[in-house]
């Protein structure tokens, strides 16, 4: 069992996952994609429990990219419809294990009703203390890093063009995952080996976990597999083992 090799005091604060395999898994079992959606709310269900028992801080799910909105429109009318239901019926949940909703992405493209669910959901858990979920929902790290260029030049209109530094706290205070450390693990499913434009500034130092096995499929044990492989690595953050040592 992985979950007695963890070691509590080396626990990765943030943890980003993207969540790939949904419609694979529902393909290999004869079924339509969206049953593979529904199987995949499970999964999210099991992994943020098995992250507040941890004493994780943040678990950030690369839920539904910008470039999502481009797949057929059924399946995106199917999403939405699944992710108010969800919202609906795991907000008391969310209360009861002190967890705290939040989330990046552009949602004012979501359909009014997904926004406004959304919406309570993060009012209605603001005050619990403890793991902090973030939904990364219709979002993109380029789209991210294109808003907050954005912003730093319209507060740049408002200063002395001497008082104008732009450094990388500059550019962090204008993400939308400003005050959140960045995340130490990256767990992708499904054997696709790249990061798909998620948190390409945040992932600078992340150490990356891929395995073949489908959303779906990623319960409580592949989760502390991962944390393991975690903290047998050596993180030097451009420094040599003997300094870190």
């Amino acid at each position: 069992m992985y979950k007695e090799k963890i070691n509590k005091e080396n626990l990765p604060r943030h943890i980003a996952i993207i969540m790939d395999g949904n419609g694979r898994w529902a393909k290999k079992q004869g079924l339509a994609r969206m049953y593979g959606h529904k199987q995949g709310v499970q999964a999210v269900h099991e992994i943020t429990e098995a992250a507040a028992e941890l004493g994780v801080e943040y678990l950030t799910l690369y839920t539904f990219s910008i470039e999502n909105w481009s797949r057929p429109q059924s399946e995106v009318d199917a999403l939405m419809t699944l992710l108010v239901d969800t919202i609906a019926k795991e907000t008391p949940t969310l209360m009861k294990n002190n967890v705290r909703l939040l989330t990046i992405g552009d949602t004012a493209r979501l359909p009014e009703a997904a926004r406004l669910k959304f919406e309570r959901c993060m009012e209605e858990t603001a005050a619990n203390t403890g793991l902090r979920l973030v939904i990364a929902l219709s979002y993109s790290a380029r789209w991210e890093i294109v808003t907050a260029v954005k912003s730093i030049v319209n507060e740049a209109i408002q200063v002395i063009p001497e008082e104008l530094a732009i450094t990388e706290e500059t550019v962090a205070a204008h993400l939308s995952t400003k005050g959140m450390p960045d995340p130490d693990l990256l767990i992708r499913t499904s054997g696709e080996l790249r990061i798909s434009n998620f948190l390409l500034w945040q992932l600078a130092y992340t150490e990356l976990y891929f395995t073949d096995k489908l959303w779906p499929e990623f319960d409580k044990e592949e989760f502390y597999k991962a944390i393991v492989d975690y903290q047998g690595r050596e993180r030097r953050f451009g420094k040599t083992s003997e300094q870190i040592n």
